[in-house]
């Protein structure tokens, strides 16, 4: 991708910003990506054997109980993903404002420009990795692990980590929606884990942000697209990085909304068919909460 000659660009006013985001050098961090973003398919390869394997392996084994590490796992990330999105949010709600749409779409300030904002996307696209670290807590806790768990948690990996060395623009509004999703879901987990109670109505909501996360992707994408074909060659987003990510978010919404209709409007044999396949818990997604979103 070339370097690209910006319009002027202003960045919100943080209240604070720490020496870690001061110090934040975002070159130096996409010269070790572009180094290193190929070893996901590694990781990836050890996943699938990981979660597989440890399903086998624990076929004949009792399952653990694990709550206190869920507890901690799932605050931890709550935490993370509520941090992330009050550091990210002010930077797309600053360019739509002063910028408008095509900006926020194919001008990636937010990662050259934007200290702040720099370092949380970078700290996102990293921790796509440890958040592999869902699956083994279904896996040792003997629950079922659904297509859309492992499928997701690969493709997201793969997609974050090859668009960071591409400073794909679009990427704002993924990274800022992600956060924001993640930061109630993992909340709710928590609290789950905890024993609490919160409304299972709750459970219906983040799938329904799920849903619209998911609807929101593809229309960005298409937005970008639209921008390329109409001869704005400033737009920094591939042609692949769009065909890509459309099939990814599109894939995304036709599963979730599949696993929508059967967990909150199938009849009575599609919601016993769900129980059967939920392990019991209705309206939980999958017990460790980990019908995840982008």
């Amino acid at each position: 991708m070339q370097k690209m000659n910006y319009m002027e660009v202003t960045l919100p006013n943080y209240s604070y910003v720490f020496n870690f985001e001061e110090k934040f050098i975002h070159q130096d961090t996409r010269d070790w990506m572009t180094n290193n973003w190929t070893n996901v398919f590694y990781y990836a390869g050890i996943y699938m054997i990981l979660i597989f394997g440890g399903q086998y392996w624990m076929t004949s084994r009792p399952r653990f109980e694990l709550r206190g590490l869920l507890t901690l796992w799932n605050s931890g990330l709550a935490i993370f993903s509520i941090i992330g999105f009050a550091r990210t949010a002010p930077e797309l709600i600053h360019i739509l404002r002063n910028h408008g749409l095509y900006h926020s779409v194919c001008i990636p300030s937010f990662i050259e420009m934007d200290r702040v904002s720099g370092f949380w996307t970078w700290m996102f696209v990293l921790s796509k990795l440890p958040e592999l670290g869902d699956t083994l807590f279904i896996v040792l806790r003997k629950q079922p692990l659904i297509f859309l768990h492992w499928y997701h948690h690969i493709t997201v990996l793969l997609y974050s980590w090859f668009s960071y060395t591409e400073y794909t623009s679009s990427a704002r509004w993924f990274v800022v929606m992600n956060y924001f999703v993640h930061s109630i879901m993992y909340s709710y987990y928590a609290l789950k884990a905890m024993r609490y109670s919160p409304p299972k109505s709750i459970a219906m909501v983040i799938t329904t942000l799920q849903l619209t996360q998911m609807m929101v992707g593809c229309a960005i994408n298409v937005w970008a697209y639209q921008y390329l074909t109409s001869g704005q060659s400033n737009c920094c987003i591939s042609r692949f990085n769009i065909h890509f990510s459309l099939i990814m978010y599109f894939s995304y919404f036709v599963l979730f909304a599949r696993f929508f209709h059967k967990a909150y409007i199938g009849g009575k044999k599609d919601k016993k068919i769900y129980k059967h396949e939920n392990n019991g818990h209705i309206n939980e997604e999958y017990s460790n909460g980990k019908l995840k979103s982008n």
